[in-house]
């Protein structure tokens, strides 16, 4: 369900931008500060770092700005925030089972398969930055959402191919155990980016695209050679090595793993430095078999219908996990529509 919000800037005071640190966050982010410009504290991690409110000071007066952060994960934060007298914008299409209402908090939610956060604020901007909303949307996933926006605007097959490269660019840089698994901080990437209104012109002229563009082809060769760990009649499991490429390619190489095969739900499991793994699992069937579900029954798993995952599952429970995956995904069938998938 799509909730109403407003988006008229307050007046200064000081602000927080708090936002995830893949594409669908940095592209939401974005169209939003393109429409309404203000200075304001970046609070952004790696993709699942996403308990990230509770980095903002609880102080009158203050605005801050969520993007692409589960309100589950955040719900104390934020009624500590409110409660302390802070402006919070809430735009998001994860879990928000516990949401509330508040005078001062406003909140755009979407949980469908089929919507990311940029498309959350490109619906409240009335599709004034819609090129970014695509890259963003085909960075989550979205392909078939994307595309159908794309050709709605009039853009020509060989931009799309372009908006959909950095889509999948911005959101693989994203991955890493830690920051310094990533090519470019968040933080770093959103600063750069924002200085290009036009997605084409950062293609044509940011340095840092040709970074991410180079890493991105290494490290997916590297898991291209991969063979399954365990394979079922609903899926397979990868697990990656302990390694820098693996833990940055892991969502990306899920993400091409279910878009290549529709029908088959797939889990890639990272090893952590710790000995513990991180997953992302896809489904092919989120109605039917949504990845969240499998994956809450693990300590730190959560995410979406489509797209989910676990931060930290110890190495000697993998062969727990990957018999529950077999179990709930055995009797899955197609996806019941083109964009079942998106990113987690």
């Amino acid at each position: 369900m799509a909730l109403p919000v407003e988006v008229s800037p307050r007046s200064a005071s000081t602000a927080y931008d708090v936002f995830n640190g893949d594409a669908d966050g940095l592209c939401a982010l974005h169209q939003l500060r393109l429409a309404q410009p203000r200075e304001a504290y970046c609070v952004t991690g790696i993709k699942r770092d996403v308990a990230l409110l509770c980095r903002v000071p609880c102080e009158a007066g203050i605005d801050v700005t969520v993007l692409d952060v589960s309100l589950d994960a955040n719900v104390d934060a934020l009624a500590h925030l409110l409660d302390a007298g802070a402006h919070v914008a809430y735009f998001d299409h994860h879990s928000a089972d516990r949401a509330f209402a508040h005078p001062r908090l406003q909140l755009a939610w979407d949980d469908s398969p089929h919507v990311c956060t940029s498309l959350i604020v490109d619906r409240a901007l009335g599709g004034r930055y819609r090129h970014w909303a695509i890259v963003g949307a085909f960075g989550d996933n979205l392909d078939t959402t994307a595309r159908r926006l794309a050709q709605a605007h009039g853009i020509r097959e060989r931009d799309v191919a372009v908006l959909e490269t950095l889509g999948r660019l911005l959101n693989y840089n994203a991955y890493g155990e830690t920051l310094d698994d990533l090519h470019i901080r968040p933080d770093v990437l959103y600063r750069t980016l924002h200085a290009f209104a036009d997605p084409f012109e950062f293609v044509a002229a940011a340095p840092c695209y040709a970074q991410l563009e180079q890493g991105y082809r290494e490290d997916l060769a590297h898991a291209d050679a991969l063979m399954p760990y365990h394979a079922c009649g609903g899926g397979a499991v990868y697990l990656l090595p302990d390694e820098p490429w693996a833990r940055r390619i892991s969502g990306t190489f899920a993400n091409r793993l279910a878009g290549e095969r529709r029908d088959q739900s797939f889990a890639v499991l990272s090893e952590r430095t710790d000995g513990s793994c991180c997953i992302s699992v896809r489904s092919a069937s989120p109605d039917a078999r949504p990845a969240n579900v499998l994956c809450e029954r693990f300590d730190g798993g959560g995410g979406r219908r489509g797209a989910a995952g676990v931060n930290a599952l110890p190495f000697a429970a993998i062969d727990a996990f990957v018999d529950a995956f077999s179990t709930y995904f055995t009797t899955t069938g197609r996806a019941d529509a083109d964009d079942a998938v998106g990113s987690a």
